[in-house]
C-alpha cells in the first residue's frame, strides 16, 4: 500500500514539474539590472537597464526605505492607468516577508496573520503595513528616461521604459509568478 502512495506522489511530482516547465515567469536580477521573462528554464526575452530602489535590494524593512524586497511574488494586480504609466503590483509582503518581519519586531502579529489569510485566500495582502506595499514592476510615465539610465531611481519597485512595458505586457497577468534575486 505504501508503494503505491510513493507512485502516486512520484507520478504527481513529475506531472507537476512538467507543468510548470511551461509556465512564464519573471527573473529580476538586482545586480545584472534585468528583467528576464523565463519559460522554465528557458529565457524567452531580456530587459536591460532596469531600475530598482534607490537603496539597492535586501530585505525591505519599512515603508520609505527604497530598498527593493528580494524574494518570490506573484503579480497580484494590474493598473493601466498608473502614474507610472503601467503598473504590475506583486503580492508584497509575501508569507517570507511577515514571517521575517515578525521575528525582527516589525510587524505586530494581527497584521502578520492578516498577512497570511491573505495568501492563503489567493488574495493581495494589506498594502499598508509597517513593511511597506505598493511594490512592482512599472514603466516611467512622465519621469526622466535620462535619470532613469543613469541611476536607481524607485521606492522599492522596479521600473523599466514605457516601451519595455509595453514589450513586457503580453507576458503578464494576475498569478504571473516574479522571483526578484
Amino acid at each position: 500500500m505504501i508503494k503505491l502512495f510513493q507512485v502516486f506522489g512520484l507520478l504527481l511530482l513529475v506531472f507537476q514539474n512538467r507543468c510548470f516547465a511551461d509556465q512564464i515567469w519573471l527573473l529580476v536580477d538586482t545586480r545584472k539590472l534585468e528583467l528576464n521573462v523565463m519559460q522554465g528554464q528557458k529565457k524567452l526575452k531580456t530587459f536591460s537597464n532596469i531600475s530598482i530602489g534607490r537603496n539597492g535590494a535586501g530585505f525591505k524593512r519599512k515603508v520609505g526605505d527604497d530598498i527593493t524586497p528580494l524574494g518570490k511574488y506573484q503579480i497580484g494586480w494590474v493598473n493601466n492607468d498608473s502614474q507610472y504609466y503601467r503598473f504590475f503590483g506583486f503580492n508584497y509582503p509575501s508569507i517570507a516577508d511577515a514571517e521575517k518581519g515578525l521575528k525582527q519586531g516589525l510587524i505586530r502579529q494581527p497584521v502578520y496573520l492578516k498577512i497570511l489569510q491573505n495568501h492563503k485566500n489567493k488574495q493581495t495582502p494589506p498594502q499598508n503595513t509597517s513593511l511597506g506595499g505598493r511594490i512592482g514592476i512599472h514603466g516611467l510615465g512622465q519621469a526622466d528616461i535620462d535619470i532613469h539610465r543613469i541611476l536607481n531611481w524607485t521606492h522599492g519597485c522596479i521600473a523599466l521604459t514605457n516601451r519595455q512595458i509595453d514589450a513586457l505586457t503580453p507576458w503578464i497577468k494576475e498569478g504571473t509568478w516574479v522571483t526578484v534575486k
